[in-house]
This record gives C-alpha cells, structure tokens and sequence, in this order.
C-alpha cells in the first residue's frame, strides 16, 4: 500500500496537466498531417502513461517508437541501453509519430481515407495496421479520448463559431 501510494506521489505530469501542456502542439500537427489532435494525444497519453514512462522521461519517447540504434540512458545509477529511440524533444515525439502514421505504408492512406473527425476509424485502423499487438489497446485509448473529451480539440476554430451562431439565433415567435 505504502509504495502504490509512494509512487502515484512520485509521478510528475497528471492527464490534465498533460493535455495542457501538448494539446496545441497536436493540434498544430493535425492541422498539418489531417491526423486528429484526439489521436496524437490520445496514443501519447496511453503510451508514455501521461509522460511519466522511463522512455518518455529519459528519450523523450512518448510513443513507445522503437528503433534509433539503441539509446542509452541511466536509470537508477545503473546504465540502460534501449530498443526505444531517442528524441531530442517531446515535440520531435510528436512529430515522428505523425510522420510514421502518414509514411507507413499500412497507415499511409488513413489521412487521405479518415478525415479529422474519424478519430474512432482513426484508432481501430491503427490498431488493426499492426502498431499495437494488446486487443485492447483501441479500447484503452478510446477511453482516455472520451474521459478527457479529447475529440473536442479536432474541431477547427470554424466548427466552434458554427456552433455559437447556431445557439445564438432566436427562434421564430
């Protein structure tokens, strides 16, 4: 009990303060790859356990991405060599996965078959694609989207205003 308490402490970054933090950089990048920002931050958050994973920490690896010639990094005083890459950046993370996503030939055609508000599609299709062996894993992220309404972050600013007009407008009396 002593230590599950010890290291939910031990944990820097929470979802919340996650998603603030990387939200507008998937954005960004969906506005660029048509990948939604709900999946870049979705897969992130699973994968890297909302940053706090050794490979996130030490390779800046938010994706679980291997490959890279073996990183080596120190955990514990004791020198660890990895099948992850490294990253010079957590923005680097981003980007490489939504350049594997729209590279990979199994993936490749998702951006130009799922538009942005596909994230559902999005998921399945990648998991389907081989980037996950856990049958679950399309559930685990799902979940995390709809825990945290990431989905909302795929809407365009144009979407939102759409929304306010909309709401906006008197009914007829």
């Amino acid at each position: 009990m002593f230590l599950s308490s010890f290291a939910a402490l031990a944990q820097k970054n929470t979802s919340e303060s996650y998603i603030d933090e990387f939200k507008d950089n998937a954005v960004s990048i969906m506005h660029e790859t048509g990948i939604p920002a709900s999946i870049i931050l979705g897969i992130a958050m699973h994968e890297s356990g909302n940053g706090n994973s050794t490979i996130a920490q030490h390779l800046n690896n938010q994706f679980g991405v291997k490959g890279g010639g073996g990183a080596v990094f120190y955990k514990n005083k004791k020198k660890v060599k990895s099948a992850y890459k490294k990253y010079d950046s957590i923005l680097d993370s981003f980007e490489d996965f939504a350049r594997i996503i729209t590279e990979r030939q199994q993936l490749g055609r998702l951006a130009a078959d799922l538009t942005q508000y596909d994230y559902e599609k999005w998921v399945k299709s990648i998991q389907h694609s081989g980037y996950a062996s856990s049958r679950k894993w399309a559930a685990q992220v799902l979940n995390i989207i709809h825990k945290y309404q990431l989905n909302e972050l795929d809407e365009t600013p144009e979407d939102k205003s759409k929304v306010a007009d909309n709401n906006n407008q008197q009914l007829p009396q």
